[in-house]
This record gives C-alpha cells, sequence and structure tokens, in this order.
C-alpha cells in the first residue's frame, strides 16, 4: 500500500463502507460508481471519492485509503486540502457532478503519505489547534 501516489490513513477506530453498485437493465450514463465512506466512532460518516480509490482497507483498526489521481495541496483555512489531479476512469463513466477538492479535517487523518513518504502532520504542524474545525 505504500507505492500508491496519495495514501491516507485516518484516525483510529474508523472503517469503511462501500455501498454496492446499482444493477439495472438500462444503461446508467455518467452517474459515477456507488460511494465510499470513512465510518468514525461518533458515527459520522465522510463521503470520499470512490473513482479515485485504488486501494483501500480497514482491518488494522484504522481505514487507509489510497488515492491514485489526487494529491496533498496542504493546509487551507484549518483544513486538509485534496486536489483532483487527474481521472482514472473514462469520462462517460464519471459523474458530471463529482468534486475536484476533498476537504477533511485534521483531526480525522493520522498521517497521509505522497508515494511511501510521510508528509503530514508535519513537525512544526499542531493537529491540536484545529480540533473542531468545521471543513
Amino acid at each position: 500500500m505504500d507505492d500508491v501516489p496519495l495514501l491516507i490513513e485516518f484516525a483510529p477506530h474508523t472503517s469503511l463502507d462501500r455501498e454496492r453498485d446499482l444493477l439495472s437493465l438500462f444503461p446508467i450514463v455518467r452517474n459515477g460508481p456507488a460511494g465510499t465512506f470513512v465510518i468514525f466512532p461518533s458515527g459520522v460518516r465522510v463521503s470520499l471519492p470512490t473513482d479515485q480509490i485504488v486501494v483501500a482497507d480497514d482491518t488494522g483498526g484504522f481505514a487507509r485509503v489510497g488515492f491514485g489521481g489526487m494529491s496533498f495541496a496542504g493546509i487551507e483555512e484549518g483544513c486538509l486540502i485534496f486536489l483532483r489531479v487527474r481521472d482514472l476512469q473514462p469520462e462517460e463513466q464519471l459523474s458530471p457532478a463529482r468534486s475536484h477538492k476533498m476537504k477533511l479535517e485534521p483531526h480525522m487523518v493520522s498521517s497521509i503519505l505522497v508515494n511511501g513518504r510521510p508528509v503530514w502532520p508535519a513537525e512544526s504542524l499542531s493537529s491540536e489547534s484545529h480540533v473542531g474545525k468545521q471543513c
């Protein structure tokens, strides 16, 4: 899992929920894939861009999700910012309403790795100063 472009390790006691794909006799065009969510102990569900996920696991007591076409852009107004830099699927398989920016509250994330190298949390940044921030 360490060789994915972007790996987010979520807070302890998180898990993943992947909705089932919709089965239909008729073609469904530009609806996008079924949803993927990180579930926090409080019951909060955070939606993830399913079409960007290349690997996901929650067997170690926390959710780990690897994204293939996203980058970590840093912190903006107290939120961790991730940008879609390329699509992994053909345009006709993606929802036109897909997001191009993902924001996460720092307390939701334990660490961020880019190409296997830890990039967050940085020594100089304290996630404690952002606890409770709504992103």
